[in-house]
């Protein structure tokens, strides 16, 4: 009898790609579905990047490239990671591969043994948990939306290889401060265990500036990151990891048995990226400030208990009490606004949507949502509904 991969097979899909792909169905059908489920800026890539692209192709740079990622590349990674965070590597110590996500994979690949266990603050990005069982770990959730360093500490066991830290955080957009970043790095470093930093939403800060953990314990750290995000390239799939010398060798065997190397005519484009001017940058920053500050205002109003995030581009407001997460997010959903429940991100008391859009349809969303609430707060006859 044929049998499948029980590691594999206990991996769940992920939800906010399906709900995603489902709010994209349902408009194909003629639905009216505004969709705040994807994690995807809405801006175009940067011209001079695009131009960089174009470029690489006119010139025939269209081969395989070394696994680790092309050399000019990763000293631009060297030159953001000491003028952005005051951190040194050498181009040895830096792997690029097919999005922050895949440098991630790598990461657990390369140190997971079957039975680490690996602490996650909750709520936490969908993916890390699954990528923790692939690599034959354990996942152990510390309940800790501001990195609380005893919640991690209770978490901890002789079995602990590594602890992710993810700031700017998804889905709550929390960013932390050094406080909390040097008690976790002491956490690990007393644990003996790994950090694995994604800091994929760097650039996407409001009034509170990103510090990496990779600053108090450079030695264990292996900081994750990557063009996606601040530059708009998220089809481009151009992520890059940074660590120990060692732990980047393995993470390099490793791709080179999987994805080879990362796309040779993207790599030119995040060369431009990293090293291009930045203003594009900062245009976008802004105008997702200020989509964050309309639809938290929006939210609060129309009765939520919705926390200001200070990066990253999602606002994660309280459900319904009488209600699961996914429940709500499917009552949204039939009244047009698509959102990601909650649940998926360890916390079924909240859902996840998405300013990544055009201020037009997040003011059509937030009507959306105000009218649903209404027709909810009227059935439930009661005025204050999440009371």
């Amino acid at each position: 009898m044929l049998t499948m991969s029980a590691k594999a097979a206990n991996v769940r899909p992920s939800a906010t790609m399906a709900l995603n792909a489902r709010a994209r169905e349902l408009s194909r059908a003629g639905e009216e579905i505004i969709n705040l489920t994807a994690g995807e800026p809405d801006f175009d890539t940067p011209e001079n990047i695009k131009r960089a692209a174009a470029d690489a192709m006119a010139k025939g740079f269209t081969k395989y490239t070394p696994a680790e990622g092309i050399r000019e590349l990763r000293e631009a990674v060297c030159m953001k990671l000491l003028k952005d965070n005051s951190l040194e590597y050498a181009p040895e110590e830096i792997v690029v591969s097919c999005g922050a996500k895949h440098s991630i994979f790598n990461a657990l690949q390369s140190v997971i043994n079957d039975g680490d266990e690996v602490i996650i603050p909750s709520p936490y990005w969908v993916s890390y948990a699954e990528q923790v069982v692939l690599a034959g770990g354990i996942p152990v959730f510390a309940e800790t939306p501001c990195l609380d360093s005893e919640r991690i500490r209770e978490k901890i066991s002789a079995k602990t290889k590594a602890i992710i830290v993810n700031s700017p955080n998804n889905p709550t957009g929390a960013v932390y401060g050094v406080n909390e970043l040097k008690s976790t790095a002491g956490l690990a470093r007393d644990a003996g265990a790994f950090i694995i930093s994604d800091e994929i939403y760097e650039k996407l800060v409001y009034g509170k500036a990103h510090r990496s953990i990779a600053e108090f314990a450079k030695e264990r750290t292996i900081v994750v990151n990557g063009v996606s995000k601040a530059y708009a390239m998220t089809g481009w799939r151009i992520g890059y990891a940074a660590g120990p010398a060692g732990v980047m060798k393995i993470a390099s065997a490793v791709q080179s048995h999987t994805t080879g190397s990362a796309n040779s005519i993207a790599q030119k484009a995040a060369m431009e990226a990293l090293t291009g001017n930045q203003a594009t940058v900062e245009v976008m920053r802004k105008e997702f400030e200020g989509r964050r500050d309309f639809v938290v205002k929006r939210l609060q109003e129309i009765g939520f208990r919705c926390t200001k995030p200070e990066g990253a581009f999602y606002a994660f407001p309280e459900v319904p009490r009488a209600m699961a997460s996914t429940a709500f997010a499917g009552f949204l959903l039939d009244n047009g606004v698509a959102v990601v429940p909650g649940i998926e991100f360890g916390s079924d008391r909240h859902v996840r949507l998405s300013y990544a859009t055009s201020m037009d349809k997040l003011e059509k969303a937030m009507e959306l949502v105000e009218k649903a609430m209404e027709g909810y707060a009227s059935r439930c006859k009661s005025v204050g509904w999440q009371k």
